[in-house]
């Protein structure tokens, strides 16, 4: 139930100075000690001050002693600051407690009770190259073909029902039905009997082993209810289903309702596809009857404008609790919030990069700064821009554009194609994807080549003549080498961009990533289409690959005082003076893949991510969208986020001079004038499971589809061979192409 809230313990002026300096929501949160209790904490609330706050008062009211409480957290950062803060509070530092993050805490609960399901306490705890290592021993013995149903897909499955809380029995046969030709839960079986054989866990046995006993072992959960009198929970809005159903053992008490608190936003609940139920939050009230209802709404952190665009686009979700957040500071009127639109994505780029240079020029430090981006492949035209003009910046949670695995190995590819004595490049592709080539067999190719004196590549085409490559290994280097071959032909006549589409997809590269079913390997995917659309930005490969050298070389001395730039999802907890949110496009954010995958559920945690963006400026956000966008490729053109429209127009400040001119499905460019460019159906080709085992996978693109291509223009499909395709296109005639890299247009 909402306010109001039980009255305050102790009277306003009586009050200890760590609860004077709280609002009375905050302390509200911290007083009200009995029952379950759920605390909405809107962005820059004070969502920490309250979770340290209210443990410290619980241990200074003597309401309970130190290891009576259990406090979760979601990152080991967390539960390190939130020690230090009740620290600080209590003037001591606190020992005993029962503080850390959900594994850390199953871990040493454990330890306690091993044997139950058949370790030891001294058992070992395996990494992710362990893990791994176990599994595709376990694999061996079913004969899996792993081109189709590679071990990380497999370890991908394991892992979704261990945070579901599925144990190998748990499994029914009807979740058994999608991956390895239903042997999974065979598979799960064999491993998780390995595993205790080798008296070892995985990361993810911590929590499910725990939960199991807990359900199975009333004495054991009973146990536990005698020890923690309160429970308290960070970013609850997070949790998976193991976590839920770990907490609600914990909390729910034969003899009534526990003293359980959690903290969290739904609102800012965007982890869906790494586990997380905003349900969870959603169903707080109905899992804990009578639960009180704290609402943190004062913001201080942004501005009164800043948060009224947030609070007025977040109200369009329907799945959510409620709240308007508002300023907590008297001084905090601030500037709209502005919405630029822009030409295309490259006008997008030195719009952002103007808008940095006038605000470091007046004195406003690049370290307060942020770029935050939907996907991955959008840094790349900010970066290059930014090291065009000079100003050093830094790709937060993840590595630059081209320093990324996935980018450095197209471009080993690209370096060999162009310069077949480039041994280093060679070495690093010759076993990517995996060819056969082990350790002592590079050995080999390493000894022929000093022995000739010649190029690795050389040495490869010598000792395939002569015989001395045998097995999977000579296949594959032989497929290899005839595709590097065929390239380096057909370069000088059909140009660099659709050659190393063609090198990508015949070396066997591009089906890597999409048999790979690991959460990344889409972005991976996107990345690499990314890097083949700013191929043709470039003459030739040469120009290309040197502009890449040059890029990659550039040094940065300008110590902390760079920009930021991060995905919105890496954003989550962070704040800046400025930030820019670009790619406000439909396709774009809100993703069209998360709109495939998820429908409307997909469409509100979009929304919640657009909300998390803009809450993550202090001062000023600046919010663009493009009139046409140039995605993996193809000039694509794009209509405003549909979140453009939901700001609220009073917090907006609109600019821009990207007008449409459509005249059958055309768009008039700035820069090319007449150009038209394609509407593009908002759907990607599927590729047919049926026939992912075979050399060549079958087209989603019938004969008479009409498709775009970046460098070849608008044509219609003639005939279809797996996946290459005949086209006829209108200006540059008929031509070869990979289907990956062209676009179905209406």
């Amino acid at each position: 139930m909402d306010s109001p809230f039980p009255p305050a313990r102790v009277p306003a002026e009586d009050a200890p100075e760590y609860l004077a300096r709280l609002n009375p929501e905050q302390r509200a949160a911290i007083e009200t000690t009995d029952g379950p209790l759920l605390v909405l904490a809107g962005a820059g609330t004070g969502k920490t001050r309250v979770l340290t706050t209210r443990f410290a008062h619980i241990l200074l009211s003597g309401r309970a002693r130190p290891n009576q409480i259990l406090a979760v957290t979601f990152t080991n950062k967390a539960a390190r600051e939130m020690r230090e803060r009740i620290g600080a509070l209590l003037g001591a530092p606190a020992e005993g407690l029962w503080l850390g993050t959900f594994h850390s805490l199953c871990a040493r609960m454990l330890r306690r009770h091993a044997e139950y399901v058949g370790l030891s306490s001294n058992f070992t705890i395996l990494d992710t190259d362990d893990q791994m290592r176990l599994l595709k021993q376990v694999i061996e013995s079913y004969r899996i073909d792993t081109k189709r149903w590679p071990p990380q897909g497999i370890m991908g499955v394991i892992q979704r029902w261990k945070d579901r809380g599925l144990t190998p029995p748990r499994v029914s046969k009807a979740e058994d039905c999608d991956f390895a030709d239903g042997r999974c839960r065979a598979i799960y079986e064999d491993y998780q009997k390995r595993l205790i054989q080798l008296n070892a866990c995985d990361f993810g046995d911590l929590m499910l082993h725990m939960t199991e006993i807990m359900r199975t072992h009333p004495d054991v959960l009973a146990q536990y209810h005698r020890f923690f009198r309160y429970i308290l929970v960070d970013e609850y809005q997070d949790t998976n289903t193991i976590q839920y159903l770990w907490l609600r053992l914990l909390a729910q008490r034969g003899e009534g309702q526990a003293n359980i608190c959690c903290v969290g936003d739904d609102d800012q609940s965007i982890y869906s596809w790494r586990g997380a139920e905003v349900e969870n939050i959603l169903r707080f009230e109905h899992d804990f009857p009578g639960a009180h209802v704290v609402r943190l709404e004062r913001n201080y952190r942004s501005t009164r404008q800043i948060l009224g665009a947030a609070s007025g686009l977040i109200a369009h979700n329907e799945e959510r609790l409620g709240k308007t957040l508002h300023p907590g500071r008297d001084d905090a009127e601030g500037e709209k919030v502005r919405v630029i639109s822009v030409w295309d994505s490259d006008d997008e780029a030195r719009m952002v990069g103007e808008e940095l240079e006038r605000l470091h020029k007046d004195g406003h430090p690049l370290s307060e700064c942020a770029i935050l981006v939907r996907a991955g492949f959008q840094t790349r035209a900010f970066e290059e821009r930014l090291i065009a003009i000079g100003l050093p910046y830094r790709v937060v949670g993840g590595l630059r554009f081209y320093e990324r695995a996935e980018i450095r190995d197209a471009l080993a590819y690209m370096r060999v194609l162009s310069q077949p004595s480039d041994d280093l490049a060679f070495e690093r592709i010759i076993n990517v994807p995996r060819r056969g080539i082990g350790n002592t067999g590079l050995q080999k190719l390493h000894l022929h080549a000093r022995a000739r004196d010649i190029p690795l590549t050389a040495a490869v085409l010598e000792m395939l003549a002569e015989g001395q490559i045998k097995g999977r290994a000579r296949e594959h280097l032989t497929a290899l080498m005839k595709c590097f071959g065929q390239c380096r032909e057909d370069l000088p006549r059909e140009g660099h961009v659709v050659v190393v589409e063609r090198l990508l997809e015949d070396s066997g590269y591009l089906d890597m990533w999409k048999a790979d079913k690991s959460p990344d390997a889409p972005g991976r995917l996107d990345n690499l289409k990314e890097l083949v659309r700013a191929l043709a930005d470039f003459e030739n490969l040469g120009g290309f690959l040197e502009h890449v050298a040059l890029v990659m070389e550039t040094e940065e001395n300008a110590g902390n005082e760079r920009l930021s730039i991060m995905t919105l999802h890496g954003a989550k907890g962070l704040e800046f003076d400025t930030v820019f949110l670009p790619g406000w496009e439909e396709g774009v954010f809100p993703s069209q893949r998360t709109l495939d995958e998820g429908g409307a559920k997909g469409l509100e945690e979009e929304r919640r991510l657009a909300y998390v963006g803009i809450t993550r400026a202090r001062l000023r956000a600046i919010i663009s969208h493009a009139a046409n966008r140039r995605i993996y490729g193809n000039w694509q053109s794009a209509i405003p986020s549909r979140f453009v429209e939901e700001l609220p127009p009073e917090y907006v400040h609109a600019t821009g001079d990207a007008t449409r001119a459509r005249h059958n499905g055309a768009m008039r460019s700035p820069v090319f004038g007449a150009t038209p460019f394609p509407v593009v159906a908002r759907r990607r080709p599927v590729v047919d499971a049926t026939t992912s085992d075979t050399p060549a996978r079958r087209s989603a693109f019938p004969i008479g589809t009409r498709v775009f291509h970046q460098k070849f223009g608008y044509g219609t499909v003639t005939s279809v061979e797996g996946n290459r395709l005949e086209v006829a296109f209108e200006k540059a005639g008929p031509k070869r192409v990979i289907d990956t890299f062209v676009e179905q247009v209406s």
